[in-house]
């Protein structure tokens, strides 16, 4: 194997590694989505949706990086959804997930400056910048239930439409 094929396939591992990182988040972030919905915090649950919906399109660009150095997707999440169902413990956990995102990119942009692959390092550069913006907005979340206390989330339900009483 030529050193040029080892870089190649070192690269196709680790693109296939944040697949299995942004699949499990996509995954963790419906589940989030779902329960929060349930609870009647919307906008909240609108956040988390909307996130995944980003994270579905970093494993967008990852799989195209991947198909185009001729290798394989690998659709494997990376982790199992954890049930969290408490606001405030599912934004530690989701401001956690994306810290750890950040730094885990920035490390393998580095090392595709070193392996001399540009495009793949833009490419984690990239998410770096998505995985703080979601940090940021978890963060000004907790931020706000820290100053607001829990009416912050009591007032996310009002305004949700009350179903209908049920046929007799």
């Amino acid at each position: 194997m030529t050193k040029e094929q080892s870089a190649k396939e070192q690269s196709i591992a680790r693109l296939n590694s944040a697949v299995a990182d942004e699949l499990a988040t996509v995954h963790q972030y419906m589940y989030f989505h779902f329960h929060l919905d349930d609870a009647g915090f919307g906008p909240l649950a609108t956040l988390f949706k909307r996130t995944a919906i980003v994270e579905m399109g970093h494993i967008e660009k990852l799989a195209e990086r991947i198909l185009f150095l001729k290798g394989d997707v690998e659709m494997v999440p990376a982790f199992a959804v954890e049930k969290i169902d408490d606001p405030v413990k599912i934004l530690l956990k989701a401001a956690a997930m994306e810290t750890e995102s950040a730094k885990n990119y920035n490390q393998w942009a580095r090392e595709f400056a070193q392996n001399l692959d540009a495009a793949t390092k833009q490419i984690f550069e990239e998410l770096i910048r998505d995985e703080e913006g979601h940090f940021d907005a978890f963060d000004k979340q907790q931020e706000h239930i820290r100053q607001f206390g829990p009416a912050y989330l009591a007032l996310q339900s009002f305004g949700q439409e009350v179903p209908a009483a049920p046929a007799e």
